[in-house]
């Protein structure tokens, strides 16, 4: 009987894990993320016709789950009914994640919307830099004095579905580039840092100050001290075989 409820217990723990474990994997797979915005917010990408500037309200944010390599952002209702936005973006790094949301915003001249720039999920270094039209990114680049991450391609701005396959299917071959505030074109790697930078190798450079005589006699004593271990241990078992022989 105590092995029958030790199973059935076993079978229900695993029965609730199943239940729940899709779920959470789903929020972190999507990053799903509920946000509340106190003004108007400037949005890039494809938008819902009349929403290129989203009011004071609660959105939810979620990466599309595309076939491509690209990083694809849609901006949901609070029923998560309606879809606002399709965004294209490149991965942001940042050194230190921290345990909330992040939303980054660009400046802006008095009286505008804030324009959105950068999402980061809880726990990650990895983040989202939204990409604009270049016409637009030149024009936040100049305010800003900074260089706005853009794309070249033809995209359409206002849509009566912003999630319609074709439009996704555009944002995964737009190319993709960074423009100055002289509104020169330049390679997205040189403005934003896609990758984290490689530390130095430390124990490298302690092995490179060491004297270069040390590193051959170290090597060669080990093996040698084997060998006349196994010599010796050779010829006390011989003599004691011999020994036996003897007696």
């Amino acid at each position: 009987m105590t092995i029958l409820r030790t199973a059935a217990t076993v079978f229900g723990i695993g029965l609730l894990s199943a239940a729940l474990l899709p779920t959470a994997k789903a929020d972190d797979f999507n990053r799903k993320t509920v946000i509340t915005f106190s003004g108007p917010v400037e949005i890039p990408g494809v938008h819902m016709t009349g929403w290129g500037v989203l009011p004071a309200g609660t959105y939810v944010f979620k990466v599309l789950d595309s076939q491509s390599d690209r990083h694809i952002v849609q901006i949901f209702s609070k029923d998560e009914l309606t879809v606002y936005a399709t965004i294209l973006a490149i991965p942001n790094y940042r050194l230190k994640p921290t345990d909330k949301t992040v939303m980054t915003f660009r400046e802006r001249p008095a009286g505008e919307p804030e324009a959105l720039r950068a999402w980061f999920y809880p726990g990650r270094n990895w983040g989202e830099e939204f990409v604009y039209p270049k016409a637009k990114a030149v024009a936040l680049a100049k305010v800003s004095n900074v260089p706005v991450i853009a794309t070249v391609a033809e995209l359409p701005v206002e849509v009566e579905k912003p999630e319609a396959p074709e439009v996704v299917a555009q944002l995964q071959q737009a190319p993709i580039i960074a423009v100055k505030p002289t509104g020169e074109e330049v390679e997205v790697a040189q403005v934003i840092q896609t990758a984290p930078t490689p530390e130095p190798a430390a124990e490298v450079a302690v092995a490179a100050d060491r004297p270069a005589a040390a590193l051959p006699e170290t090597a060669s004593s080990l093996p040698l001290i084997a060998l006349f271990g196994l010599l010796a241990m050779g010829g006390a078992l011989a003599l004691s075989l011999l020994e036996k022989r003897i007696v």
